[in-house]
């Protein structure tokens, strides 16, 4: 029998019993459609990471006080706070002085939390950042009006500010914000320019922020405090030496020894993804593989109802045999026709998950991504269990006796 003519014969078996085959392909349909959202939850959050988390900047790394190993628990961050010393601006002269050739450029952050008015306007517990006027450029800050501060506001320790989207949107929704005085925890500033929405990240907007030239910040803070610094390699082959060019400045300024462990931490995006699959992976596969059961009882089902298939078919079966149809004749009707109930509740199953998937981003914060590798693998899974599911009782409709089969009633 043709392949052709084996399809043609599972399709009109399939849509002679609808209401029968689409109970058959509910097993699979939900089976494919959980794995499907799951591998889209998982792909969208890690998607995530590396976009807005991960992106430290351009060939760039940070360093600060504490690394990616001192978060790993309670303790370890207790004890990296006993041990490691404060990142500080002779640091950073030092990493923008380096002779090794490797490092670009480098610049410095810190950040707090305060209240800023306007008017009669206040909003509380705002991210005030302060920041070098290079970190715009390293970090790619972008300005949707105004500009971003200066290298004379930094070191005249101006009072000035540069603002978030959303800072802009309550304290200015009527009238232009660049030029205008705002007061950060009871002090005014100028504002110089506003930022480009960034959005948010599970929920939380990145927005809501205000920043100011360093200087400006650690006289009226404090300077009683450590800095994370941002550091760029003048190119991306260079990126690993600007790294080690970096890590040897820091250990000659802390004096340490060839065998003393680091007391300061070179932040990565590599560092941050593999602290993520650290965390993360086991549950992901976990998740991924406690779904994938609903796949096997999909199976089951598709087997089950084949068996009665064949039963119901006995007397079709011995009539086909006996007008010349051979054991793979019958082997590839069946199993054409569970395979085929098995891609047709996958395919259903994809756009089932992908319109929930899109259904959670709109009504969510949570994002979710559906890669063209998990579609294809949905399928082919979803295929090989229809036919895995279809071998016995194709096997067994293809092992009838020709007579004893005409014979039933």
């Amino acid at each position: 029998m043709p392949f052709l003519e084996a399809l043609r014969l599972a399709v009109a078996s399939i849509f002679g019993h609808k209401l029968r085959s689409f109970l058959t392909l509910l097993g699979v349909i939900f089976g494919v459609a959980t794995v499907i959202v799951v591998v889209s939850l998982i792909e969208g959050f890690n998607a995530y990471v590396d976009e807005k988390i991960a992106n430290i900047g351009t060939n760039a790394f940070a360093i600060s006080k504490f690394s990616i190993d001192d978060f790993s628990s309670v303790e370890a961050l207790n004890a990296a706070r006993r041990r490691n010393k404060d990142v500080t601006l002779d640091d950073l002269v030092a990493l923008r002085n380096s002779p090794g050739g490797a490092i670009q450029d480098a610049g410095a952050r810190e950040d707090t939390i305060g209240d800023v008015k306007f008017g009669a306007t206040s909003l509380f517990r705002v991210h005030i950042r302060a920041t070098t006027p290079n970190i715009a450029e390293i970090e790619r800050i972008e300005a949707s009006d105004g500009r971003y501060l200066n290298l004379i506001e930094e070191e005249t320790r101006r009072n000035v500010c540069f603002i978030g989207a959303d800072v802009a949107e309550k304290l200015f929704p009527v009238s232009a914000p660049v030029g205008q005085t705002i007061r950060i925890d009871g002090r005014p500033y100028q504002v110089v320019g506003v930022g480009k929405a960034l959005g948010s990240v599970f929920g939380q907007t990145r927005d809501m922020y205000v920043a100011m030239p360093l200087s400006t910040f650690l006289a009226t803070y404090g300077s009683r405090r450590s800095l994370s610094l941002s550091v760029t390699a003048v190119s991306k082959p260079a990126y690993l030496d600007a790294i080690e060019e970096a890590r040897v400045i820091m250990r000659t300024r802390r004096k340490l020894g060839p065998s003393d462990k680091d007391n300061f931490g070179i932040i990565t995006p590599n560092a941050i993804n593999e602290l993520r699959n650290k965390i993360f992976g086991t549950i992901q596969i976990a998740a991924i593989g406690v779904t994938s059961i609903s796949l096997v009882v999909g199976g089951i089902v598709i087997m089950n109802i084949m068996l009665v298939s064949v039963t119901e078919r006995t007397k079709e079966i011995g009539i086909r045999k006996s007008i010349g149809a051979r054991r793979t004749d019958i082997l590839k009707q069946f199993l054409a026709e569970s395979t085929l109930l098995s891609l047709l509740g996958g395919s259903i199953g994809i756009t089932v998950a992908y319109l929930l998937a899109k259904l959670v981003a709109i009504l969510t914060p949570v994002p979710t991504a559906l890669p063209l590798l998990a579609v294809t693998v949905a399928l082919g899974v979803s295929a090989t269990v229809g036919l895995i599911s279809g071998v016995y009782p194709a096997w067994r409709a293809a092992g009838l006796d020709p007579i004893e089969a005409l014979r039933v009633e």
